[in-house]
């Protein structure tokens, strides 16, 4: 079988591929329509056509890091237990967990999805109309309902995560990651104003009770894909971070990166964000309650906390780059800018905290 001319046979051997994809019993035939597809990480995400069906293959980046391997398996195994729920999704055709197979990586099958990423690109009619804008931030809440009302038991998650003990952790978790920063040299230590107070709030105010579902992890616009036609979430992407946890935290992460003008937020979320019309932080929240399976049993009027603690975790990570930045292991403007991002998302939740408690 030919391999097509723009992608490495070390990346994906269409001669490996082809008789794996003959073993699992789907459609024989060439290879056709090969592209390359970019996305918000360093994943591979290759679409192609065979026997007269469409695929969209997923694998590790070309070169592979330490845990790779393992969070394809995780997302694999997710998206396929998403498969009968209404959460939009990517459904999971077929997955290889074995490494041997493909060049050291693990890697699946999902189907395509017919979407545009508003945080990159907004078409018309999205880009003129601010009644479909506002429904596209609606529906963003509303897809995340949809994941936060699955019974992860029910669809085979049960074991997949550590929930006991996951609110409790989180501050503690957090702070270490960022102590071990400092072993990074050339890197001063955190400049981060509030830090203190923030982590000193959220251990004070920590919900007692909460329900465990399933948690996407990274939930924000930059990882929705949307419907050309409409202001319909078509897909929710980029699964990498998924666990067994707290669903209120994603809502809680939705929260903390929404955009608002006077902030970094409005610039990461792309065309979506400066066009504007979106609607504000509460009515994201009451659309989430909406779905009633979604909101059972979990306390929204602690929303704010979650939003807090996004903020917190979501800094803490960014200013992982920028420590690196200052090791010379990342680009200094890079690191710059991340770190601008970290200083806005501490004084959102410094603002978050001070409405609160007014």
């Amino acid at each position: 079988m030919q391999q097509p001319a723009d992608i490495e046979r070390g990346l994906v051997d269409f001669d490996v591929l082809a008789a794996w994809m003959t073993e699992q019993g789907l459609p024989d035939g060439p290879f056709e329509q090969v592209a390359l597809l970019s996305g918000g990480t360093q994943n591979v995400l290759l679409r192609f056509s065979r026997g007269g069906r469409e695929y969209v293959l997923r694998r590790g980046p070309r070169h592979l890091r330490a845990r790779t391997n393992d969070v394809l398996r995780r997302e694999a195994r997710v998206l396929a237990a998403l498969d009968g729920t209404a959460v939009p999704a990517p459904r999971v055709i077929a997955a290889c967990a074995d490494e041997n197979v493909m060049n050291g990586a693990v890697f699946y099958l999902m189907t395509p999805v017919e979407g545009f990423n508003a945080s990159v690109t907004l078409p018309e009619p999205h880009a003129s109309d601010a009644a479909m804008r506002r429904e596209m931030g609606l529906n963003a809440a509303r897809a995340l309902s949809a994941l936060g009302a699955v019974d992860h038991e029910a669809v085979g998650l049960a074991g997949f995560g550590k929930p006991e003990g996951f609110l409790e952790r989180q501050v503690g978790r957090w702070m270490s990651e960022l102590d071990g920063y400092g072993a990074l040299d050339g890197y001063p230590g955190p400049d981060i104003p509030g830090l203190e107070p923030v982590a000193a709030w959220l251990d004070a105010n920590r919900p007692t009770t909460w329900r465990p579902g399933i948690l996407h992890g990274d939930y924000h616009l930059a990882n929705l894909m949307y419907s050309p036609e409409g202001p319909e979430v078509a897909a929710i992407v980029d699964w990498e971070m998924c666990t067994i946890g707290d669903p209120l935290l994603d809502l809680g992460w939705l929260l903390a990166t929404w955009p608002a003008h006077g902030d970094m937020s409005a610039t990461l979320a792309g065309p979506l964000g400066d066009a504007g019309g979106l609607p504000g932080p509460g009515e994201l929240v009451t659309a989430y309650a909406e779905r009633a399976e979604a909101a059972r049993g979990r306390d929204l009027a602690s929303i704010t906390w979650y939003a807090v603690l996004a903020c917190f975790k979501l800094g803490i990570v960014l200013e992982g780059t920028h420590a690196r930045a200052c090791a010379g292991k990342a680009p200094k403007e890079t690191g710059d800018l991340l770190h601008g991002i970290t200083l806005g998302l501490f004084r959102r939740a410094e603002a978050f905290i001070a409405a609160e408690d007014a």
